[in-house]
């Protein structure tokens, strides 16, 4: 059966189906829940959330659900040199952003705290509270994090935009490498070059890494439904992760202006950008990307520019100024039809299995 892959042995799972973990408050444990109770793989992006945090989100999923389901971290978690920038970058972001906070009539925010990063005590937790699977971005866990995660069964699975990244990868021993196509919604994991040379189409990447590397791999980027999960196979693809068409559903935590933007006329055109976090991420065209484009010497650095934009961003939706926020979303949006994620799941399951009888007919 197409189903009966090495990922879904690997994952314990019925079906190499993954669901994007979102990050940003965007997953939710009813969304994982669903997904791996249908026999997929439900995901939760946890890089945004304190250790006290990730202990409660992975206590709520394991009530919620007795299958497999994964947490994923983000390895590097700022670019920042000693989590701060100079006052002299700290002024030109605020002269860059100034019409955008007056014509919100907002103040410009002060210059944010020294970030600290939290990826070694959010791993802890990990370590302790043993998900079934543990996903990460932007680079490599240590060997002896690794290691660790082997020892106690973890699952691990690391995400490549590149050939030479998925290279690095195998090296470091994980079990899993996602291909990270650019038609993917959110942010761009690369870690060896920057992200803006690192734009590999999801199917070329897949069959670049399928060439040279023996590690199991997961396509994602630009897949929606069964039709995207069958190519994604026939490449040879060990499973597909789908992130934008789960993040439009009701049981997604995205705000219900996000998941209709995710179903508009807008959704057809999507920008990557760096406007908003610091770090080159796709989601619908905004005005304030779209403006910007050949100016980012003036952003801040990843984490800063995501605190220095909240502001702007909550007065943005206060005042329903949709075309200054990014709604994240990937390029396929324009072909979602599903609200609820058992509904998209279950046709998911149906086009790919259809696909698989027509051929043998």
């Amino acid at each position: 059966m197409w189903y009966q892959t090495k990922a879904s042995k690997i994952l314990n799972i019925q079906y190499p189906i993954l669901q994007g973990p979102f990050g940003g408050n965007l997953s939710s444990v009813e969304l994982v829940a669903t997904v791996s109770n249908l026999g997929g793989l439900g995901g939760f992006g946890a890089y945004n959330l304190s250790p006290e945090e990730i202990i409660a989100v992975d206590r709520q999923i394991k009530l919620a659900t007795n299958k497999p389901y994964n947490v994923n971290l983000w390895v590097s978690d700022t670019d920042a040199v000693d989590g701060t920038v100079s006052d002299e970058q700290f002024n030109r972001a605020q002269q860059l952003f100034k019409p955008y906070f007056e014509e919100l009539g907002i103040a410009l925010p002060e210059k944010p705290a020294p970030f600290k990063s939290r990826f070694e005590n959010q791993v802890e937790v990990i370590l302790h509270q043993r998900p079934p699977v543990f996903s990460f971005m932007f680079g490599a866990p240590t060997a002896d994090i690794l290691e660790q995660c082997h020892r106690l069964g973890i699952v691990t699975i690391g995400a490549a935009t590149t050939l030479d990244e998925a290279i690095v990868l195998e090296s470091a021993g994980v079990d899993m490498i996602i291909a990270s196509g650019f038609e993917a919604g959110g942010h761009r994991p690369s870690f060896l070059s920057s992200a803006e040379t690192s734009t590999i189409g999801t199917f070329v990447l897949l069959q670049l890494i399928k060439e040279k590397v023996k590690t199991p791999v997961i396509a994602a980027g630009g897949i929606a439904n069964g039709k995207g999960v069958a190519a994604a196979l026939a490449l040879g693809a060990d499973a597909a992760q789908i992130g934008t068409a789960f993040l439009a559903t009701e049981e997604s935590n995205a705000t219900a202006i996000h998941k209709q933007m995710l179903f508009s006329d807008a959704a057809k055109y999507t920008t990557l950008s760096r406007a908003f976090t610091g770090r080159l991420g796709r989601g619908i065209t905004s005005r304030i990307a779209k403006d910007l484009v050949s100016r980012e010497e003036g952003f801040l650095p990843f984490p800063l520019q995501t605190q220095f934009m909240s502001r702007l961003r909550k007065a943005a939706i206060e005042q329903e100024k949709w075309d200054m926020i990014l709604f994240w979303g990937g390029q396929i949006a324009p072909i979602l039809k599903h609200t609820r994620a058992a509904e998209l799941m279950k046709s998911i399951l149906e086009e790919t299995q259809a696909h698989f009888d027509h051929l043998k007919s």
